[in-house]
């Protein structure tokens, strides 16, 4: 579907009906696994039956505006609820499946937050879900509503068409468990963002798409499931269990089914290379594939470049990465190259002018950065580099922090009237105020006129030490780097009080499964300390070791180093070792 169709349609239900007409019997969404290959599928005039029949389903129990919770393995019925709450104008949320850790579970926050009319789950006998969860939310009054496909004879709503401003979900963002903030995206918004995919990715109709990522994760849903959909193209779905037991099974996937897209965060990619097997690439071609996007998490010249060298036998192409950002609070998307880019763009800048947040070339090679571009800002938004304290705008060689204004920018935060005012509603110092308000994103970057956005940490992760800016992120490869039996991306750094009030540095880092044997805790502790200091000129005062998988992270991968902090304060961490 090109531009010019878009401006016929006001919701997606409404191009759903579009693409069922034109394109019905073209697989919409499909389901794989790595053995058996596709295992169930939806065409588009299947994918329509389904939602219209559920949506008729839900305007029966529910009025619109009310929340339903989607609690969803991957799979089809998800695509489903998905869209039939929109057709029905129930409000959806998208809900992780609850954890029987509690510690790290936030269900229980967001639906104390959204207070949702209905629950929707998969019928038949799955077992995904704790009967205790479905008891707890019957006695709050939520109704449960099991979505079961292939159904004959039943009601079908018809796609009406909507107001722009009509809220359509609620995506809540990964963070803090015990205050989960709800974006409101209406369907002008999400209608927004995917034009704005589509043309800055070039993705066309019939085109085969590969995903794992979670649904109810951003990227997962509005990249590798909705942008699919909106352009008449095929998302094929595998389990993220599958991906991250196996995560060479997503590149025969992408060889398997031609698919010209495939998008996942940073640390997917070095995964994929951490996991290589010559004998489980055998036959598999990744010349096709057209669009390798990175976002969802810092992106780290280190990585593009070992992914390349790594799959360059098996077709892979540097010049089909695309380094992108974006954020729930703006939909997704934010800035991402251009469809026509012939790779990753790179920028080296001063280490040492970096943490005085300013932008200069470097003198040496010990004080080179080198930092991916994510891209240019994508048409219908616009981004200023503000300073986060006096609210200033900065100048092109100044650090600060990425504001965004435009189209696809949400409401603001679900029943949260001070922090959707104080975020979406920002004004720069000395300018007029638009009437929309800029939304401040809490990213540091820089904007190159020329190149595009580049991203250079979070606000609110800044470490201040000795009156240096650093940033954790820069520490943390540093450190996972120094010895073998360290993982990549699975390291937190914080700072904590001493008996004295003043801050020190606490490195929380897990260790390779091979490793877990056999290990000498002092001689990594010794290599980790030693390349810190050489690097970053600062001095770790406490380095845990943890085993796989304890390091909390967010459902894109991101750590979350606020709750590692609270759970090395509380000594809650198995830990290998504790300096």
């Amino acid at each position: 579907m090109g531009s010019s169709d878009m401006n016929d349609h006001l919701s997606l239900p409404e191009v759903l009906v579009h693409h069922a007409g034109t394109r019905g019997a073209q697989s919409a969404v499909a389901l794989t696994s790595d053995a058996h290959g596709v295992v169930s599928e939806l065409t588009f005039a299947a994918l329509l039956r389904e939602a219209s029949a559920l949506a008729a389903d839900l305007s029966e129990r529910s009025r619109p505006g009310e929340r339903a919770l989607l609690v969803f393995p991957t799979g089809l019925e998800f695509i489903v609820a998905y869209l039939a709450c929109l057709i029905a104008r129930v409000v959806a949320v998208p809900l992780m499946l609850p954890r029987k850790r509690a510690r790290a579970d936030a269900s229980a926050a967001i639906i104390a937050d959204c207070s949702p009319r209905l629950v929707l789950t998969p019928g038949g006998d799955w077992d995904g879900l704790r009967p205790a969860f479905l008891e707890q939310l019957a006695g709050q009054g939520i109704v449960h509503v099991p979505v079961v496909l292939g159904r004959e004879d039943v009601a079908r709503s018809s796609v009406k068409a909507v107001e722009c401003d009509t809220l359509a979900f609620l995506q809540y963002t990964s963070g803090s468990t015990s205050s989960p903030r709800g974006v409101m995206v209406t369907h002008g918004n999400l209608l927004a963002n995917l034009t704005m995919m589509q043309a800055r990715f070039g993705t066309s109709a019939g085109a085969r798409h590969v995903n794992w990522v979670p649904h109810y994760h951003d990227m997962g849903l509005i990249l590798n499931l909705l942008l699919p959909l909106y352009c008449g193209a095929t998302s094929i779905l595998m389990p993220p269990s599958g991906f991250m037991h196996r995560p060479l099974g997503w590149l025969r996937n992408i060889s398997r089914f031609g698919a010209e897209a495939a998008a996942a965060p940073n640390f997917a990619y070095d995964l994929c290379v951490d996991r290589f097997r010559p004998e489980q690439m055998e036959g598999v071609d990744l010349s096709g594939w057209r669009l390798a996007i990175n976002a969802a998490e810092p992106v780290r010249t280190s990585t593009l470049q070992r992914f390349t060298n790594c799959f360059a036998p098996y077709g892979f192409r540097a010049e089909v990465l695309r380094p992108a950002y974006g954020l729930a609070e703006a939909t997704l998307m934010v800035s991402a190259p251009a469809a026509a880019a012939k790779g990753p763009v790179l920028k080296d800048m001063s280490v040492r002018a970096l943490q005085e947040r300013e932008i200069v070339e470097p003198t040496a090679d010990a004080d080179t950065a080198s930092i991916v571009c994510c891209g240019v800002v994508a048409d219908g938004l616009e981004i200023a580099i503000v300073d986060p304290d006096t609210r200033q705008r900065l100048a092109p060689s100044r650090v600060g922090e990425v504001w965004i204004r435009g189209a696809s920018v949400a409401q603001g935060y679900w029943a949260k009237s001070a922090d959707t005012q104080q975020l979406f509603r920002a004004a720069i110092a000395g300018e007029s105020a638009p009437a929309e308000g800029w939304l401040r994103t809490g990213d540091l970057g820089h904007l190159d006129a020329e190149l595009g956005l580049f991203l250079l940490g979070r606000l609110k992760d800044l470490l201040i030490i000795r009156g240096v800016n650093h940033y954790p992120q820069d520490i943390e490869a540093t450190a996972a780097e120094a010895h073998p039996a360290l993982r990549r991306d699975h390291g937190a750094v914080f700072t904590v009080p001493d008996r004295s009030g003043l801050e020190k540095i606490v490195l929380v880092q897990e260790v390779e499964r091979t490793h877990r044997h056999g290990l000498d805790c002092r001689v990594i502790e010794a290599a980790i300390r030693a390349a810190v200091i050489e690097a970053h000129e600062i001095s770790i005062a406490k380095i845990t070791l943890i085993k796989p998988g304890a390091l909390p992270k967010t459902t894109s991968g991101k750590v979350q180093r606020f709750l590692a902090r609270q759970l090395w304060l509380d000594s809650e961490f198995e830990v290998f070792s504790l300096s």
